[in-house]
């Protein structure tokens, strides 16, 4: 069975950084489409960052230069490293990936960020 699994999170000052990590295991054919969403309390999950098929990059406005994605192809590993967080970067963060032809989820990470 694939599945992602991530770690990283916690609680941090405002300021402060975090770096995020997903790893892909199990029988892996195929991988595309990695990426991190947030859910914010209150509101729907949304986009963080992510690589395309083609290998570019994604980010929301919010997070543009502050957050930057990047891979580990050898170890079918993502990471977000998060800078000069915010109080509303505060979020359960999901790592996603199209996993042998199919979407699949990660558990979620809890990230704090006091102010």
């Amino acid at each position: 069975q694939v599945q992602l699994v991530e770690s990283g999170g916690g609680l941090v000052q405002a300021g402060g950084s975090l770096r995020l990590s997903c790893a892909a295991s199990g029988t892996i054919f195929s991988i595309n489409a990695m990426g991190w969403y947030r859910r914010i309390p209150g509101k729907q999950r949304e986009l963080v960052a992510s690589f395309t098929s083609g290998g570019s990059t994604n980010y929301a406005d919010s997070v543009k230069g502050r957050f930057t994605i990047s891979r580990d192809n050898a170890n079918n590993t993502v990471y977000l490293q998060m800078n000069s967080l915010k109080p509303e970067d505060t979020a359960v963060y999901y790592c996603k990936a199209r996993l042998n032809w199919r979407d699949t989820w990660g558990q979620g990470t809890q990230v704090t960020v006091s102010s």
